[in-house]
Protein backbone atom coordinates (compact mmCIF):
# COMPACT_ATOMS: atom_id res chain seq x y z
CA UNK A 1 0.00 0.00 0.00
CA UNK A 2 1.17 3.46 -0.45
CA UNK A 3 1.96 5.03 3.03
CA UNK A 4 -0.51 7.60 3.74
CA UNK A 5 0.27 11.40 3.71
CA UNK A 6 -1.14 14.66 4.11
CA UNK A 7 -0.90 15.47 1.04
CA UNK A 8 -2.50 12.59 -1.00
CA UNK A 9 -6.56 11.84 -0.12
CA UNK A 10 -7.64 7.95 -0.56
CA UNK A 11 -8.81 8.65 -3.98
CA UNK A 12 -5.71 9.91 -5.42
CA UNK A 13 -3.66 7.32 -3.28
CA UNK A 14 -6.07 4.69 -4.99
CA UNK A 15 -4.92 6.09 -8.40
CA UNK A 16 -1.57 5.79 -7.57
CA UNK A 17 -1.81 1.79 -6.41
CA UNK A 18 -3.97 1.34 -9.75
CA UNK A 19 -1.02 2.79 -11.65
CA UNK A 20 1.50 0.93 -9.71
CA UNK A 21 -0.51 -2.37 -10.16
CA UNK A 22 -1.32 -2.26 -14.08
CA UNK A 23 1.39 -0.04 -15.60
CA UNK A 24 0.20 3.08 -18.07
CA UNK A 25 -3.30 3.40 -18.10
CA UNK A 26 -5.60 6.20 -20.11
CA UNK A 27 -7.80 8.54 -18.09
CA UNK A 28 -10.40 6.71 -19.37
CA UNK A 29 -9.63 3.15 -18.22
CA UNK A 30 -8.65 4.71 -14.52
CA UNK A 31 -11.71 6.30 -14.03
CA UNK A 32 -13.45 3.33 -14.98
CA UNK A 33 -11.18 0.76 -12.73
CA UNK A 34 -11.82 3.53 -9.94
CA UNK A 35 -15.42 3.60 -10.45
CA UNK A 36 -15.66 7.39 -10.88
CA UNK A 37 -16.03 10.38 -13.68
CA UNK A 38 -13.22 10.85 -16.34
CA UNK A 39 -13.65 14.69 -15.28
CA UNK A 40 -12.67 13.43 -11.39
CA UNK A 41 -10.21 11.61 -12.81
CA UNK A 42 -8.51 13.83 -14.68
CA UNK A 43 -8.76 16.81 -11.92
CA UNK A 44 -6.55 13.91 -9.86
CA UNK A 45 -4.38 13.41 -12.25
CA UNK A 46 -3.67 17.15 -13.17
CA UNK A 47 -3.14 17.35 -9.25
CA UNK A 48 -0.70 14.29 -9.17
CA UNK A 49 1.34 15.32 -12.63
CA UNK A 50 2.20 19.15 -10.82
CA UNK A 51 3.09 16.81 -7.25
CA UNK A 52 5.81 15.24 -9.77
CA UNK A 53 4.16 11.75 -9.09
CA UNK A 54 2.73 10.61 -12.56
CA UNK A 55 3.67 11.87 -16.37
CA UNK A 56 1.45 11.52 -19.29
CA UNK A 57 2.87 9.80 -22.47
CA UNK A 58 1.21 10.54 -26.04
CA UNK A 59 0.93 7.28 -28.20
CA UNK A 60 0.17 7.02 -31.84
CA UNK A 61 -3.10 5.29 -32.70
CA UNK A 62 -2.97 1.28 -33.00
CA UNK A 63 -2.55 0.91 -37.07
CA UNK A 64 -2.33 4.68 -38.04
CA UNK A 65 -5.86 5.02 -37.44
CA UNK A 66 -7.77 6.86 -34.78
CA UNK A 67 -6.56 9.72 -32.57
CA UNK A 68 -3.52 9.12 -30.38
CA UNK A 69 -3.72 8.06 -26.48
CA UNK A 70 -2.77 10.03 -23.86
CA UNK A 71 -0.93 6.83 -21.06
CA UNK A 72 -0.08 8.05 -17.48
CA UNK A 73 2.46 6.34 -15.63
CA UNK A 74 3.98 6.52 -11.99
CA UNK A 75 7.22 8.86 -11.80
CA UNK A 76 10.36 7.50 -9.95
CA UNK A 77 9.64 10.25 -7.08
CA UNK A 78 5.80 8.08 -6.72
CA UNK A 79 7.79 4.29 -6.50
CA UNK A 80 9.44 6.40 -3.39
CA UNK A 81 5.85 6.04 -1.90
CA UNK A 82 5.55 2.37 -1.73
CA UNK A 83 7.53 0.37 1.03
CA UNK A 84 10.95 -0.61 0.46
CA UNK A 85 11.54 -2.39 3.14
CA UNK A 86 14.48 -0.06 4.22
CA UNK A 87 16.22 -0.27 1.55
CA UNK A 88 19.50 1.84 2.00
CA UNK A 89 20.27 -0.23 5.62
CA UNK A 90 19.72 -3.38 3.71
CA UNK A 91 22.63 -3.15 1.00
CA UNK A 92 24.52 -1.20 3.88
CA UNK A 93 24.22 -4.85 5.45
CA UNK A 94 25.24 -6.57 2.03
CA UNK A 95 27.92 -4.82 1.79
CA UNK A 96 29.32 -5.41 5.07
CA UNK A 97 28.40 -8.99 4.95
CA UNK A 98 29.92 -9.31 1.59
CA UNK A 99 33.30 -7.77 2.79
CA UNK A 100 33.42 -10.06 5.71
CA UNK A 101 32.85 -13.37 4.07
CA UNK A 102 33.34 -13.21 0.58
CA UNK A 103 30.76 -13.19 -2.63
CA UNK A 104 30.33 -17.52 -2.40
CA UNK A 105 29.48 -16.32 1.52
CA UNK A 106 27.20 -14.34 0.42
CA UNK A 107 25.14 -16.85 -1.69
CA UNK A 108 25.04 -19.11 0.86
CA UNK A 109 23.54 -16.67 2.74
CA UNK A 110 21.04 -16.33 0.64
CA UNK A 111 20.67 -19.68 0.03
CA UNK A 112 19.68 -20.07 3.17
CA UNK A 113 17.11 -17.03 3.27
CA UNK A 114 15.76 -19.35 1.01
CA UNK A 115 15.31 -22.22 2.70
CA UNK A 116 13.68 -20.52 5.61
CA UNK A 117 11.66 -19.32 3.41
CA UNK A 118 10.84 -22.73 1.41
CA UNK A 119 10.19 -23.61 5.14
CA UNK A 120 7.04 -20.99 5.60
CA UNK A 121 5.73 -21.58 2.85
CA UNK A 122 5.14 -25.03 3.18
CA UNK A 123 3.80 -24.17 6.28
CA UNK A 124 0.81 -21.54 5.07
CA UNK A 125 0.44 -22.84 1.42
CA UNK A 126 -1.70 -25.46 0.83
CA UNK A 127 -0.73 -29.29 0.81
CA UNK A 128 0.24 -31.03 -2.79
CA UNK A 129 -2.81 -32.46 -3.19
CA UNK A 130 -4.92 -28.83 -3.51
CA UNK A 131 -5.63 -27.76 -6.52
CA UNK A 132 -2.96 -25.59 -8.75
CA UNK A 133 -5.04 -22.87 -8.08
CA UNK A 134 -5.68 -22.40 -4.48
CA UNK A 135 -1.75 -23.30 -4.27
CA UNK A 136 -0.94 -20.23 -6.13
CA UNK A 137 -3.44 -17.70 -5.05
CA UNK A 138 -2.06 -18.51 -0.76
CA UNK A 139 1.17 -17.90 -2.20
CA UNK A 140 0.00 -14.76 -3.54
CA UNK A 141 -1.58 -13.82 -0.46
CA UNK A 142 1.90 -14.26 1.36
CA UNK A 143 3.68 -12.51 -1.08
CA UNK A 144 1.74 -9.60 -0.46
CA UNK A 145 1.87 -9.91 2.68
CA UNK A 146 5.48 -9.25 2.18
CA UNK A 147 5.02 -6.24 -0.02
CA UNK A 148 4.63 -7.93 -3.26
CA UNK A 149 1.68 -6.88 -4.10
CA UNK A 150 0.94 -10.08 -6.08
CA UNK A 151 -1.81 -11.42 -8.13
CA UNK A 152 -3.06 -14.36 -9.68
CA UNK A 153 -4.57 -14.10 -13.43
CA UNK A 154 -5.52 -17.56 -15.14
CA UNK A 155 -4.44 -17.93 -18.96
CA UNK A 156 -6.47 -21.40 -19.10
CA UNK A 157 -6.96 -24.70 -17.67
CA UNK A 158 -3.82 -25.29 -15.32
CA UNK A 159 -2.14 -22.33 -16.74
CA UNK A 160 -1.66 -18.86 -14.54
CA UNK A 161 0.52 -16.09 -14.56
CA UNK A 162 2.09 -14.64 -10.77
CA UNK A 163 2.46 -10.94 -11.34
CA UNK A 164 4.13 -8.72 -8.39
CA UNK A 165 3.65 -4.98 -9.44
CA UNK A 166 6.33 -4.42 -6.10
CA UNK A 167 9.59 -5.39 -5.39
CA UNK A 168 9.96 -4.47 -1.80
CA UNK A 169 14.00 -6.15 -1.58
CA UNK A 170 14.31 -4.59 -5.29
CA UNK A 171 17.70 -2.38 -4.11
CA UNK A 172 18.94 -5.38 -1.90
CA UNK A 173 18.29 -7.65 -4.86
CA UNK A 174 20.48 -5.55 -7.28
CA UNK A 175 23.25 -5.47 -4.45
CA UNK A 176 23.47 -9.33 -4.11
CA UNK A 177 21.71 -11.13 -7.15
CA UNK A 178 21.35 -14.23 -5.06
CA UNK A 179 18.48 -12.99 -3.28
CA UNK A 180 16.22 -12.78 -6.44
CA UNK A 181 18.01 -15.95 -8.19
CA UNK A 182 16.79 -18.11 -5.62
CA UNK A 183 13.29 -17.54 -5.86
CA UNK A 184 12.79 -18.69 -9.33
CA UNK A 185 13.56 -22.89 -7.96
CA UNK A 186 11.42 -21.64 -4.22
CA UNK A 187 8.78 -21.17 -6.31
CA UNK A 188 9.41 -24.55 -8.08
CA UNK A 189 9.84 -26.25 -4.61
CA UNK A 190 6.74 -24.70 -2.93
CA UNK A 191 4.42 -25.85 -5.68
CA UNK A 192 5.08 -28.97 -5.93
CA UNK A 193 6.63 -31.55 -8.39
CA UNK A 194 3.33 -31.67 -10.84
CA UNK A 195 4.06 -27.21 -11.65
CA UNK A 196 6.32 -26.00 -14.10
CA UNK A 197 7.30 -22.64 -13.52
CA UNK A 198 8.85 -19.38 -16.01
CA UNK A 199 9.67 -16.10 -15.25
CA UNK A 200 8.25 -14.22 -18.07
CA UNK A 201 9.19 -10.66 -16.85
CA UNK A 202 11.46 -9.58 -14.56
CA UNK A 203 12.45 -6.13 -12.43
CA UNK A 204 15.88 -6.36 -12.92
CA UNK A 205 16.33 -6.97 -15.95
CA UNK A 206 14.84 -4.03 -17.19
CA UNK A 207 10.55 -4.69 -16.87
CA UNK A 208 8.37 -3.10 -14.65
CA UNK A 209 7.31 -5.45 -12.94
CA UNK A 210 8.46 -9.69 -12.39
CA UNK A 211 5.56 -12.51 -13.39
CA UNK A 212 6.34 -16.02 -13.51
CA UNK A 213 3.98 -18.35 -15.92
CA UNK A 214 2.98 -21.35 -13.62
CA UNK A 215 1.32 -24.59 -15.11
CA UNK A 216 0.40 -28.14 -14.73
CA UNK A 217 3.65 -30.73 -16.03
CA UNK A 218 0.66 -32.78 -17.32
CA UNK A 219 -2.79 -32.15 -18.81
CA UNK A 220 -5.77 -31.40 -16.18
Amino acid sequence: MVKPTTELSEAKRQLLELLKRLGPLTAGKISARLGTTDVAARQHLGTLEEAGLVTAETQPPSGGRGRPSIRWSLTERAQALFPNHHAELTVGLIDAIRETVGEAGLQQIAQTRAEAQLALYRRLLPPPTASLCQRIEALAKQRTAEGYMAEVVTEGRGRYLLIEHHCPICEAAKSCSGLCSTELELFRRVLGEDVEVERTRHLLSGDDRCAYRISKTAPC
